[in-house]
């Protein structure tokens, strides 16, 4: 499956569908149509709606949307969103609050790549910019970049964020979610030897796998069972003529998204059926909640095939973070090092991508950090989306984790607000854990794999 018209096939076939989408709609909304009094007709025009806008959102990049801010001067505060640093395979972006003064927190935010595009973060982005400067990786899309840019493995993608960090200085708080958890860890590690005086104040990792043997999940059991030839024939392709990447070796994103729709394929369906019959019945709708969900979720981006290859490799079978063991150019990056970061795992109790004990592991692994300056919370109820853009974010885990940032300043905190309930505790060893405020789940609780 590795030559271009595999690639070029599966584009075909969804620009097609995107085709058919667009000429059932607008055929069966033909105005004479509106003289004979069958549902058939609202019916087509409704389904063809819904399949042209799903099939087009599957190759393009959302906006990010944030537009403006409410202050604490009850004005509205517009949002510039600039680039700090450009690199070809990521850049480092700013959200630049006109006319606020510089926030005391600096939040540097590791969106995963695993698929989606950083905006599926955007309400994670706008839940914390009343109250910090926010920063993001933003990643690009694998079949947009040159061959000639050269490979992006997981070891690229650490030195990425090496060079972040350091962009940002010390005063940074790192919060990595999902995928970026265990190199954030790795990169945090290799700051520590190298240069001690550019680690993050933070680093707070979100649902990710630091050991992904200390609970299966599915994603943890296809891993093992699948070998990496296997996985290889199956999935990696070469990105077709219609891109600046033609020729690069990527998991293109549609493979991804049928992959991800099939882990929840009922409540796929049962939700484009609903959203037909809406439609069909009362008119379509721009920004439904559905449309909000499904324009961010069906937009998916080609991952390289080895920074897919060699997280699988490293990361999920070889357990490189793990066991400590994990290289850069073949020296390997001792988590031990680091003793001057505070660390703070964050979980959710129902997350069937990273399940619970996966990204707890990271406190055992920081041999160097005292125990007061680790934290753990284990989120009741809550599945993997919602630990990180869902209720569960908004009402406990965004209180917290702020509170654990303001802990940890090197200035105090008398003088910071934060909202909600934010007591912290503070780990001891592994049996300590964080509050557990009422349960809160949202409708698309692991809904959305990253």
């Amino acid at each position: 499956m590795k030559g271009m018209s595999s690639y070029d096939l599966m584009e075909s076939v969804r620009n097609t569908n995107e085709w058919l989408g667009a000429s059932a709609r607008a055929m069966a909304s033909y105005p004479i149509f509106g003289m004979i009094p069958n549902p058939a007709f609202k019916m087509i025009e409704a389904w063809g709606g819904v399949t042209e806008r799903s099939f087009a959102r599957m190759v393009m990049k959302p906006d990010w949307g944030i537009h403006s801010i409410a202050g604490a001067d009850g004005r509205d505060h517009l949002i510039d969103i600039t680039t700090v640093l450009e690199k070809p395979f990521g850049s480092l972006i700013h959200f630049s609050v006109q006319g606020r003064d510089p926030m005391p927190r600096r939040v540097l935010l590791v969106a995963p790549m695993s698929g989606h595009y950083a905006t599926l973060m955007r309400s994670t982005v706008a839940s914390l910019l009343p109250d910090a400067d926010v920063f993001v990786t933003d990643w690009h899309n694998a079949r947009d970049i040159p061959v000639s840019a050269g490979k992006f493995d997981i070891e690229d993608y650490t030195m990425y964020l090496v060079d972040f960090m350091r962009e940002l200085g010390p005063e940074i708080n790192v919060v990595a979610v999902c995928q970026p958890a265990p190199l954030a860890l790795a990169a945090t590690a290799y700051l520590a030897e190298e240069d001690p005086d550019a680690q993050p104040r933070t680093l707070i990792l979100v649902g990710g796998p630091i050991d992904p043997d200390a609970r299966a999940t599915d994603v943890t059991d296809f891993g093992h069972r699948v070998t990496m030839g296997q996985l290889e024939h199956s999935v990696i392709q070469q990105v077709g003529f219609r891109y600046k990447g033609v020729g690069r070796m990527v998991y293109p994103g549609l493979m991804q998204l049928a992959s991800f729709i099939s882990m929840n394929g009922e409540t796929h369906t049962k939700a484009f059926m609903n959203k037909i019959m809406k439609d069909a019945k009362e008119g379509t709708s721009d920004y439904d909640r559905h449309n909000r969900f499904y324009d961010e979720y069906l937009a998916v981006m080609d991952m390289t095939a080895e920074f897919y290859l060699s997280t699988v490799q490293r990361i999920f079978k070889g357990l490189e973070i793990a066991k400590n063991e994990f290289t850069i150019e073949g020296r390997r990056i001792d988590i031990g090092k680091i003793t001057t970061v505070a660390i703070k795992t964050v979980e959710g109790e129902n997350d069937d991508i990273s399940a619970p004990g996966q990204c707890v592991a990271a406190l055992d692994l920081c041999t160097g950090v005292p125990d007061e300056m680790k934290s753990q919370h284990l989120e009741p109820g809550a599945g993997h989306y919602g630990i990180f853009a869902g209720g569960a974010w908004r009402n406990n885990i965004r209180p917290l984790v702020l509170e654990f940032i303001d802990s940890n300043a090197s200035h105090g905190s008398a003088d910071i607000s934060v909202t909600g309930d934010s007591t912290v505790t503070p780990m001891r060893g592994r049996k300590a854990t964080g509050p557990k405020p009422a349960a809160s789940k949202t409708g698309t609780d692991g809904a959305t794999p990253v």
